[in-house]
C-alpha cells in the first residue's frame, strides 16, 4: 500500500540484502533525517543486511510508551496544527470514525482566527450529520472550547472534537491561547482534554518534525495523526517523526474522503515500505 522509499532504478531489481552504504542513500533520498538513519543503522553490519534485519532496526523507531486509556464520557480531544496541515478533513474524519462504532459526536469550531476554518468545519458537521458550536471569527476560542464541552456533557455526547488555530508565525500569541483553551477545558471537565492531537502533512519532510516540537512545547502532545500520506514520495518523515519526537502515530490520512483514516501499525507500516526493495 505504501511506497515511501525510494523507488529501485529501471537497471536494478529487489535483492536479499545490502551495504549498510546502499541503505544509507535508500533512507536519505526518502527524507528521513541524518540522525534516524544513523541510528537506524547503528548496530548493522556493513554488508549483507537482510530485510529481517533492516525491519528489527526499524520497530525500534516505534518503540515509545502508548497513552493510558481514559474512561470518560464526553471524551475530549482538542486538535492542533498549522493551517494546511489536513486538520478540518481530519476532524470530520475522526467524528466519521467514532460514529460507525455507534459514539455520538458534537464538534468544536475552536479556530476562530480563520473564518474559513469555521465555514469549512460547518460544511463538514452539515454532511457528516454531527452537531457543531460555533462562533464567529475573532471571538474567544477558550468560549468556544468551553461550550462544547458543556453542550456534549448536558445531551449526553459521547465524544467532543474541538478544532484550534495553527498559526506558528506568531508562536507566542498562539502558546498562550492553545494554554487558554487547555486550562478552559480542564474548568469544563475535570482533567480535559483527554489527548491533544497534532495533526501533521506528511509531505512536509523534516519541517513537520520541527512543527511537532513547537507544538510540543507549547502545551505537551498527546499523539499524532499524520495527513496526504497518498502518493507522497516524503513519507520517510513518519519514521523521523517516531524516532525523534517518541510520540505514538494514532491514525494516517490516505485521502480526502471521510472515511479515508487508518489506524496506524508500525509492523504493517513497515513491510509494506521493505516490499519496494527486498525480495
Amino acid at each position: 500500500m505504501f511506497s515511501f522509499f525510494r523507488k529501485l532504478k529501471k537497471n536494478d531489481s529487489k535483492r536479499k540484502s545490502y551495504s549498510k552504504e546502499e541503505l544509507e542513500d535508500i533512507l536519505l533520498e526518502s527524507d528521513i533525517s541524518y540522525e534516524i538513519v544513523e541510528k537506524i543503522l547503528d548496530e548493522l553490519p556493513n554488508s549483507g543486511i537482510s530485510r529481517i534485519q533492516l525491519k528489527n532496526s526499524l520497530i525500534l523507531l516505534f518503540n515509545m510508551q502508548e497513552p493510558a486509556d481514559i474512561e470518560a464520557s464526553p471524551f475530549v480531544e482538542l486538535i492542533i496544527g498549522v493551517n494546511g496541515a489536513g486538520k478540518t478533513t481530519t476532524i470530520a474524519k475522526l467524528a466519521t470514525k467514532y460514529k460507525k462504532s455507534n459514539q455520538s459526536v458534537i464538534l468544536g469550531a475552536g479556530d476562530t482566527f480563520r473564518a474559513a476554518a469555521i465555514e469549512q468545519l460547518s460544511i463538514w458537521a452539515d454532511k457528516i450529520n454531527v452537531p457543531i458550536i460555533k462562533t464567529a471569527q475573532g471571538h474567544d476560542p477558550s468560549a468556544v472550547a468551553y461550550d462544547t464541552i458543556n453542550s456534549a456533557i448536558a445531551k449526553g455526547y459521547d465524544r467532543a472534537i474541538i478544532d484550534t488555530a495553527g498559526r506558528l508565525q506568531t508562536q507566542k500569541n498562539l502558546a498562550n491561547e492553545l494554554k487558554k483553551i487547555v486550562k478552559t477545558c480542564d474548568k469544563s471537565m475535570s482533567k480535559a482534554p483527554h489527548r491533544k492531537i497534532l495533526i501533521l502533512d506528511g509531505t512536509q519532510g523534516n519541517s513537520a518534525v520541527a512543527q511537532a516540537k513547537a507544538f510540543d512545547e507549547m502545551i505537551g502532545i498527546d499523539g499524532i495523526i499524520i495527513t496526504k500520506l497518498d502518493g507522497t514520495a516524503r513519507g520517510g518523515s513518519v519514521f523521523t517523526l517516531a524516532g525523534e519526537l517518541r510520540l505514538p502515530i494514532f491514525y494516517i490520512g490516505i485521502g480526502e474522503g471521510s472515511d479515508d483514516l487508518l489506524e496506524f501499525n508500525a509492523l504493517k507500516f513497515i513491510d509494506d515500505i521493505l516490499d519496494d526493495f527486498y525480495l
